[in-house]
């Protein structure tokens, strides 16, 4: 469920905030990545732990989708708003940025003390593997993302975005294509940025678990999981902000120059995002 939740804290831009929401019944149903990250990914748990994961994630999904998700849907009435109405605009954007920051954030408080029980019982073996897998995957992500020549990573950023955006509101002017581009290329090394802070935060992470029996261990794993930005670099600090603001100014451009055409398919886009939430089982029970 993660994932998706995820997306709320992207909303940097209205089609990564949208994207991969389209089957928010089926994320509900994937108990499994409702820990900030995907566990079964990089964990081997036996059948004591399995059955004692499964357990406590139906707890904190019934939580999540009985407290938190009426929530989601005012959230999702003001950005209907601001389509509908075409006011688009950077402050708007961070309203709702902040919005979705909070809504993760009382997420992580929730399921850390479930995380931590977890991690604490993990044997040695486990952790190794958890360590391994993490690298792996931080190798491929930087095969993918860092190898290629910037030009490359520039252009293949740029029609990652383009196809965001063509699948939430249709298929951009060439005006709104250069202006995609234009951002891409402003963003410059912005893989590079990402990626390092990721490795920071691995690190980290498989620091505090190999010492997992010690009497701070929960405080890492809290600080980790729920104060991520507390551990970021002056550096990568100030190149996430100049990220954030770059992708606000991108989505109030385009959609400055969006149809009408495109912003209702944006509409009809939301209004399915809507009907998925209002379609769970939780929150029929709520309203009955």
């Amino acid at each position: 469920m993660l994932r998706r939740l995820k997306l709320l804290v992207l909303l940097l831009s209205l089609s990564l905030v949208l994207a991969g929401c389209n089957r928010v019944g089926l994320a509900y149903r994937n108990l499994d990545v409702i820990i900030p990250w995907t566990l079964n990914d990089y964990l081997d748990m036996n059948a004591g732990q399995k059955s004692w994961f499964n357990d406590t994630l139906k707890q904190h999904l019934a939580w999540h989708c009985t407290t938190q998700l009426p929530g989601y849907l005012d959230w999702l009435d003001r950005l209907q708003r601001m389509a509908d109405d075409n006011q688009v605009t950077d402050a708007a954007l961070q309203a709702r940025t902040v919005e979705a920051k909070q809504a993760i954030n009382e997420i992580a408080h929730e399921i850390t003390p479930s995380a931590i029980q977890l991690l604490q019982g993990l044997d040695d073996q486990q952790v190794k593997d958890m360590n391994d897998a993490l690298a792996k995957d931080l190798r491929k992500r930087q095969d993918e993302y860092l190898k290629p020549p910037l030009a490359q990573q520039i252009k293949e950023r740029a029609e990652r975005m383009n196809k965001h955006l063509d699948a939430w509101i249709g298929p951009l002017s060439a005006s709104q294509q250069n202006r995609v581009t234009a951002w891409s290329i402003a963003l410059g090394e912005q893989n590079r940025e990402w990626i390092g802070n990721r490795a920071r935060w691995q690190a980290q992470f498989i620091d505090a678990v190999q010492q997992r029996r010690s009497a701070d261990f929960p405080q890492k794993i809290q600080q980790l999981l729920v104060d991520r930005e507390s551990l970021w670099t002056p550096e990568y600090r100030a190149a996430y902000a100049r990220t954030e603001a770059a992708a606000r100014s991108l989505i109030v451009d385009v959609m400055a120059e969006s149809t009408l055409q495109q912003r209702q398919k944006l509409t009809q886009k939301i209004d399915k995002v809507r009907s998925d939430f209002q379609a769970l089982k939780c929150l029929k029970s709520a309203q009955s």
